[in-house]
């Protein structure tokens, strides 16, 4: 019975086979398919017919058709195929029918472990060419090449559907999603959306990033507006309609990332990747790339609500955000003490992103520590932080921002605060017409419906109530914003009171009048956090971000130990040496030099003398008398010293012969700087006072001259 060459010579329908079920796989490779070709699920569904040809009864025929719209190019989502193969596994299956081998699988994995599994439970296979037993060798050659074509049809099928969806991307026509606010037309032009709300509501989200520079402080000012932001559906019960929802987080970074908005066609921002495809998730393994890996970029393709170049500061702006400070951070700033540390509270490390706590062990000045990473991780603190140069930085920067000629700017947030408004008006005035105009259409509906069909006028009621209660509220809130008080103008009175307190602000705080808790408060009124990072051993950056959003950078200089460790050593010790060089001989006029030129100590606000000294001491850079006096022959003459050592004696015999005249004064002179004796290098000289040598050096001299 299960000799191959017996089977060839009996049918291949045993009364085994027809004791089992038949099965019929019906499968279309998408939705589209099912929805418009309906020939193709006929063809398949005559298969029962075969079925029935073949001599299976109508009730042991089963129908699998759960994996209508599904691509057999794997297996990992068709539930009916594995149905399917769990049948056969278990040895319920008589014969699998399908219109043809690609309906089963085009996957050649899955197409012969469906042909082992069934040659193991004699399971046939039949098609519309006929009826195939895996046992038999001819067979499960034919079934293989069958199985084979099938997936090198679907890769050629994939390979054309490639080939002209990048032909139709890199000719800008390629229909792609579009963001809300734009709409493609049936002849394929795209245009702005037609509702001027939908398109200010985006134009605003784009103006108040470029304005707070924050995806978070974009949403917080969409909140506390209650603006809401408008979103076409793409699918669902409201597919192509515009919803308007309450801003997300989300949502506003979609805005300001996609490249629509800049007017660019962009494909592939996300592309696919397989090793990080989940099982059974059909929709992950696409990552987002970065700029220069996207395969096509054509700009001006779109009508634009932003430039490209704006598009592009915004995607840096947001790359410089992504970082974790807020996270890191405590966010409490702690109420203010008596204690020095006027940043208390508010210093934030500039590495970790934790607060900064102060700390008054240096009885001389207070610190700023960060301590959170030894406390958490046992690593090491970031820094330790001269407390007085900050504090004293970061009030001349307060000072500054409520001088006279900060007012200016005063005044001109305040006009661009009222422009706001007006803005904001317009949102509320358009909102307030969109509702009023969807409560009118629901009127209208209500009135042309039938009054005898209770049916749909009750629901056309219904829908009119809820539009009835969505205007009511509108004009409640229109209501609310327009009780809101406008910003002020900068009326002359105040403004010369503002510059009084400028004026004497600084005065008072550097008196006992006022407290450090009252500095505190008032650096509260203006600065939300203080970011403080050393950048050099004598450099502080101290970043401010003040309670607008905004912030400013200024630097401090902070005392250090050691000159080396002063920004700019090697410079300054160049610089000394050419003052040296040029004959510039007191520490005292180096010093000052430097200072005027910028150069400081570690411990001063310029160039001290002993430092100079340290750096001249340090590269054997010494006064003229030194030199002089220790110098063998100078300006072309011989020193005492040279010429005790030309002669051989000791430099106290050479001055004796000049005080007792042996050495005429025609070749000696004194240096009018050093007072040093410069004596001629004349050899009659040198011979004459040779003869004035004792008698053991003469001898000696000879020795060493012959």
């Amino acid at each position: 019975m299960n000799n191959p060459e017996l089977l060839t010579l009996q049918s291949k329908i045993r009364p085994s086979h027809l004791q089992r079920l038949a099965y019929i796989y019906i499968r279309q490779s998408s939705l589209k398919q099912v929805e418009h070709n309906r020939e193709s699920q006929i063809n398949q569904l005559q298969m029962r017919e075969r079925a029935q040809a073949l001599g299976w009864s109508t009730e042991r025929i089963h129908v699998i058709d759960a994996d209508l719209g599904i691509s057999a190019s794997t297996s990992q989502y068709r539930d009916g195929y594995k149905d399917l193969v769990a049948e056969v596994s278990l040895g319920h299956v008589g014969i699998v029918l399908g219109y043809e081998v690609s309906r089963l699988s085009r996957n050649n994995s899955d197409w012969y472990q469906l042909l082992d599994l069934a040659a193991v439970f004699a399971t046939l296979i039949a098609d519309c060419d006929g009826v195939y037993d895996p046992r038999l060798y001819n067979d499960r050659l034919l079934l293989g090449l069958k199985g084979t074509m099938s997936e090198a049809e679907l890769h050629l099928l994939r390979l054309r559907m490639s080939a002209g969806r990048m032909t139709a991307v890199r000719r800008g026509a390629y229909r792609q999603y579009l963001p809300t606010a734009l709409v493609r037309l049936p002849h394929g032009t795209v245009v702005k959306e037609p509702d001027q709300q939908v398109c200010h509501t985006i134009e605003l989200v784009l103006a108040k990033f470029e304005e707070l520079g924050s995806c978070r402080q974009v949403l917080l000012y969409l909140r506390k507006e209650n603006i809401l932001l408008p979103r076409r559906q793409r699918d669902g019960l409201y597919k192509g309609q515009i919803l308007w929802k309450l801003a997300t987080a989300a949502a506003v970074l979609e805005i300001l990332r996609s490249p629509a908005y800049a007017g660019a066609f962009v494909y592939g921002r996300r592309q696919a990747e397989a090793s990080r495809q989940r099982a059974n998730s059909r929709s992950t393994g696409r990552l987002r790339k970065p700029m220069d890996e996207w395969i096509h970029i054509q700009r001006d393709a779109y009508p634009a609500f932003i430039t490209w170049e704006q598009y592009l500061a915004n995607r840096e702006r947001l790359r410089q955000n992504s970082t974790l400070f807020e996270q890191h951070s405590s966010r409490a700033q702690g109420a203010p003490r008596e204690g020095e540390a006027l940043l208390q509270g508010l210093a934030t490390c500039g590495i970790c992103g934790f607060i900064m706590r102060p700390n008054y062990k240096d009885k001389s000045s207070h610190r700023y520590d960060c301590r959170a990473l030894p406390m958490r991780t046992g690593g090491r603190m970031c820094g330790s932080l001269h407390g007085a140069s900050i504090d004293a930085a970061v009030a001349e920067a307060f000072f500054e921002a409520i001088g006279p000629a900060q007012l200016n700017a005063l005044e001109a947030v305040l006009a661009t605060q009222q422009v706001e408004r007006e803005r904001l008006s317009r949102q509320w005035q358009e909102r307030l017409k969109r509702a009023r105009y969807e409560a009118h259409l629901a009127q209208r509906q209500y009135n042309a419906a039938d009054p005898d069909h209770r049916l749909v006028t009750g629901e056309l009621e219904r829908r009119w109530e809820v539009t009835l209660r969505e205007l009511r509220s509108t004009e409640e809130d229109y209501e609310r914003f327009e009780r809101r008080p406008a910003q002020p103008a900068l009326r002359p009175e105040l403004r010369a009171q503002l510059q009084n307190i400028s004026a004497a602000l600084p005065a008072l705080w550097a008196g006992t009048q006022i407290s450090n808790a009252q500095k505190k408060e008032l650096l509260r009124a203006l600065v939300s956090r203080v970011i403080l990072k050393r950048i050099a051993q004598d450099k502080v950056e101290i970043k401010l971000v003040w309670v607008s959003g905004h912030y400013s950078i200024v630097y401090t200089r902070p005392p250090i130990w050691r000159d080396e460790d002063v920004s700019g050593y090697e410079k300054l010790v160049k610089r000394v040496g050419e003052l040296w060089e040029e004959g510039m001989g007191q520490d005292e006029q180096i010093a000052a030099k430097l200072s005027a030129e910028g150069h400081h100590s570690a411990r001063s606000a310029g160039v001290t003398p002993k430092t100079v000294q340290n750096i001249r001491l340090e590269h054997g850079w010494h006064h003229l008398l030194h030199q002089s006096r220790n110098a063998l022959e100078l300006r072309g003459h011989f020193t005492a010293r040279g010429l005790a050592a030309q002669l051989g004696v000791e430099r106290t015999w050479v001055l004796k012969r000049i005080y007792r005249g042996d050495i005429s004064a025609n070749y000696v002179k004194r240096c009018a700087h050093s007072q040093v004796w410069l004596i001629e290098k004349d050899p009659e000289l040198i011979k004459y006072l040779q003869t004035l040598l004792p008698d053991r050096l003469r001898t000696l001299r000879r020795h060493i001259d012959g």
